[in-house]
């Protein structure tokens, strides 16, 4: 299984159904319908990631199998930063993996991508923000070397949450 780049607009209804399907399984028990179906619509609505596909500064790869996808991994550079962190930094903006296919290498191997991407772009912090109460994707990250540096608000529908925000340095690598 190999990570392959997104660059094309007939992507977006893949893109779309994955990240609607992936959010909702991982974050649809602890919200409620109507805050979940508020987020999704905002997030995932087709000119909004048609767009982020346009984005020079962000990068989307696949990961498929036999034809099918099994998740997608976003980066962010420059000003496509959700924060701004400056010039030497890239952002793991999502790890979605489809639940079925959780557990499988998947999340490593798009962490190793992001690392990889990010020391070719001379880059030489990653960062990331992760929901508080993620504790698979925290104890995940903490085993790849992020440490928590802040946080900030992360509105669900009418709901603000907090997200942490979590950062590697590359240079010891």
């Amino acid at each position: 299984m190999e990570c392959q780049s997104i660059q094309t607009r007939s992507d977006v209804n893949k893109l779309q159904q994955i990240s609607i399907e992936t959010f909702k399984d991982t974050f649809g028990v602890q919200n409620t319908s109507e805050n979940m179906a508020a987020y999704l619509q905002d997030a995932y609505n087709l000119p909004k990631l048609t767009h982020e596909l346009a984005e020079s500064e962000s990068q989307f790869y696949f990961v498929e199998q036999a034809g099918e996808s099994l998740g997608y991994l976003k980066l962010n550079t420059g000003a496509a930063q959700s924060e701004a962190m400056g010039p030497d930094t890239l952002e793991v903006e999502r790890i979605y993996i489809r639940k079925a296919f959780q557990y499988q290498g998947l999340g490593n191997q798009f962490m190793q991508q992001a690392i990889q991407i990010a020391k070719a772009n001379h880059k030489h912090k990653i960062w990331l923000g992760v929901w508080e109460h993620n504790e698979p994707a925290k104890g995940f990250y903490a085993k790849w070397g992020f440490e928590q540096f802040s946080a900030h608000d992360f509105v669900m529908g009418d709901d603000r949450q907090t997200d942490l925000l979590m950062i590697k340095s590359l240079t010891q690598d």
